[in-house]
């Protein structure tokens, strides 16, 4: 399926959403450190509910380690400074969906590493700043999932 990824993750309870959205689509789901709460947190698994079990979860010591493990040009950063919409994108079953820390985003370096058309953008209204974190994965991983016909699913 795909690969959800995220850079030094800030909030619990969306990490939490986001496994369960990985073990419901199954998708795999890769926490890039450092991490600012622990997997036993209290909000994570709350908001994971019974999920983890079920689940792939990895954790990576930096960006770099995963990306020597991945097919780097399937590698899509979700970023407000992106100029491409996420739904113009033609998705493959395996890619990556790279998204940043919930108070900042990816930062200039890590988006430096990325080619322009690969920076996915979900729309918004003018003057709005971003989704959360939890709402955005799962907008992508649905578009991304949609493309492939829903294939896997009941």
């Amino acid at each position: 399926m795909f690969n959800v990824a995220l850079y030094e993750p800030e909030i619990p309870p969306n990490t939490g959403n986001i496994m369960r959205l990985c073990a419901n689509s199954g998708c795999n789901l890769h926490l890039i450190k450092p991490l600012s709460f622990s997997l036993n947190d209290k909000l994570l698994r709350r908001a994971g509910l019974d999920y983890r079990e079920y689940a792939d979860v990895k954790q990576w010591d930096d960006l770099g380690e995963l990306l020597g493990q991945v097919n780097r040009d399937r590698v899509f950063a979700i970023t407000t400074k992106g100029s491409v919409h996420h739904s113009k994108a033609e998705f493959q079953e395996g890619d990556v969906f790279l998204f940043g820390p919930e108070s900042r985003g990816l930062p200039a370096e890590v988006l430096g590493l990325m080619p322009q058309d690969r920076k996915l953008r979900l729309p918004m209204l003018p003057n709005s700043r971003s989704l959360n974190l939890s709402n955005a994965a799962a907008v992508v991983v649905y578009e991304a999932w949609r493309q492939l016909g829903f294939a896997t699913a009941r």
